[in-house]
């Protein structure tokens, strides 16, 4: 019953995403502007874009800020895109990050210390913040002469619908064991 749940949760993701987009885009439509102004950058209809689209889909990849702007704003090149990520983020407009072996990945939440959880087979990213304190994980244990003003963290795992999902499938598989050892010829020495 569990897993039948989770999958009907999984078909509105897209739909409640869509939704998700459309408010956040109505309440972020002038402060991209302001945003963009006070770091003293040329304020352009595909920055504004690309600013929406990482909001409405943190630790979003470039091509998918991509697909987002390009369905938001039409024709756009890839590399347009590229390039505003990268004014973006020299400018701490945006974060970029990129877990091992996963594309760069793009939020908007800067400026903060903060870590992120990882799963390792969906590859969903969700925020969490610090462990303990203010920043702990900035107290090296010898920081050798560094300045430190950033930790990247990840937690990897597995998440709550992996889990769910996997557990589904190892029932399924545990089931089915015993009847692939009973048709298996048995060894006689």
């Amino acid at each position: 019953m569990r897993h039948a749940q989770t999958a009907d949760l999984r078909e509105l993701y897209p739909i409640l995403d869509l939704v998700q987009n459309r408010i956040l885009w109505l309440a972020v439509t002038t402060a991209p502007v302001d945003q963009l102004r006070e770091h003293g950058i040329q304020v352009t209809v595909q920055r504004l874009a690309v600013l929406r689209a990482v909001s409405s889909r943190p630790h979003v990849t470039a091509d998918e800020v991509a697909d987002i702007v390009q369905s938001d704003i039409g024709g756009i090149s890839r590399q347009a895109v590229y390039d505003s990520l990268a004014v973006l983020v020299d400018n701490d407009l945006l974060r970029r990050i990129q877990p091992d072996g996963s594309a760069a990945r793009y939020e908007n939440r800067v400026n903060d210390n903060h870590h992120h959880l990882i799963c390792r087979q969906c590859a969903r990213v969700v925020d969490v913040d610090c462990a303990v304190g203010s920043a702990p994980c900035l107290t090296a244990s010898d920081d050798h002469g560094y300045d430190i003003d950033e930790a990247d963290v990840a937690y990897w795992g597995l998440c709550p619908e992996c889990q769910v999902a996997n557990s589904t499938s190892n029932s399924v598989e545990s089931l089915q064991q015993p009847l692939l050892e009973r048709s298996l010829p048995t060894k006689t020495n």
